[in-house]
């Protein structure tokens, strides 16, 4: 979609699909010069470690590759699993639902994708 790839894991991913996800998902961003990946987590009911790890993995090697990741769709449960074995998801960021990952991705590379210095004075500048 655009200059984002989009993901949507159907199913529990056992850990050598999990591997040629990765694996597959970082060679997509790298050959469409995708600037962000939206994962779609809705349908998976458990996340381990494994997975955890996988999912921090794309994340790093796609910062590395000048996109940002955003996974949606956490349900309440893996959340809670995450947080209890402790895995820091370092460069991932989260969103409800793929509308809000998107805008999310969006704000982002708008944000960061500025080259240019501008200077703006404060008349520029509005606070209302």
């Amino acid at each position: 979609m655009g200059p984002f790839l989009l993901v949507t894991i159907q199913v529990d991913l056992y850990d050598r699909l999990a591997l040629t996800l990765e694996a597959d998902l970082v060679q997509m961003v790298q050959k469409t010069s995708a600037r962000g990946v939206l994962i779609d987590i809705s349908a998976v009911s458990i996340v381990d470690s494994f997975m955890g790890r996988i999912i921090g993995n794309i994340a790093s090697m796609s910062k590395i590759l000048d996109a940002e990741t955003v996974v949606v769709g956490m349900q309440p449960a893996v959340a809670i699993t995450l947080i209890e074995l402790g895995l820091p998801l370092k460069g991932v960021y989260t969103a409800l639902n793929m509308e809000k990952g998107m805008n999310l991705l969006k704000s982002m590379i708008d944000t960061s994708g500025d080259d240019e210095d501008t200077d703006l004075s404060d008349d520029d500048i509005s606070t209302e």
